[in-house]
């Protein structure tokens, strides 16, 4: 116990809140059956598997979707904010990593999350850790920005919460139009920071978003 805990123990405290484990929905790859699949996929395509370096591409091209498709879990730990802080705390730049539910193929970018405490603040590595239990799975950006925002809300409880999230879209730009270098931005706010224009103007210079 530390001499902290020691000293206060004597003070009546409310118990903190036990930490929210969370989990992907993913029920668990079956790496042999989607080694399989690729297989079949790549010769429908007219791919040779025949070389020695594409033997084993299907079993990468499964394990790596498999690792696209899968978020880790994690603890959500919150902790009290006792020293009543009411600015805005920004997580810029969080790298996104996702896959297009309409191609399958990855989007990329950078997601910026923050939000104006209430009685409880959180770490900060759980932003991100949020922010990648969201996107490892079919996504769309539109959702992904509103869902993870939502999430945080309702978890956290905060006086108002923004997120932003500027991805490049594979779909968008390896094939079809083939718009090399556009990005989507994305955003939802939600308390304070929708209603409030100054504080809304706030979150969104402190993203960059404007430059």
């Amino acid at each position: 116990m530390s001499r902290l805990s020691a000293d206060v123990d004597a003070v009546p405290r409310p118990s903190a809140p036990t930490p929210l484990h969370v989990v992907s929905d993913s029920t668990g790859a079956d790496l042999g059956a989607a080694e399989r699949a690729a297989k079949e996929f790549l010769l429908a395509l007219g791919v040779t598997l025949d070389d020695e370096a594409m033997r084993e591409t299907p079993a990468r091209m499964a394990r790596g979707y498999a690792e696209l498709l899968t978020a880790r879990p994690f603890q959500l730990t919150t902790f009290p904010n006792d020293e009543g802080y009411d600015e805005l705390v920004l997580a810029r730049d969080i790298p996104v990593q996702s896959v297009c539910e309409h191609h399958l193929l990855p989007f990329v970018g950078v997601a910026h999350i923050g939000y104006l405490p209430g009685r409880r603040i959180l770490g900060l590595s759980k932003l991100a850790r949020v922010a990648e239990h969201f996107a490892r799975r079919p996504q769309v950006q539109e959702r992904l920005t509103k869902q993870i925002a939502d999430w945080l809300s309702e978890q956290l409880e905060p006086t108002g919460i923004g997120v932003v999230i500027e991805a490049e879209h594979t779909c968008m730009t390896l094939r079809g139009v083939r718009a090399t270098g556009s990005k989507t931005v994305t955003s939802t706010l939600l308390g304070t920071l929708r209603a409030d224009a100054a504080s809304r103007q706030e979150f969104l210079a402190l993203t960059g978003v404007h430059r």
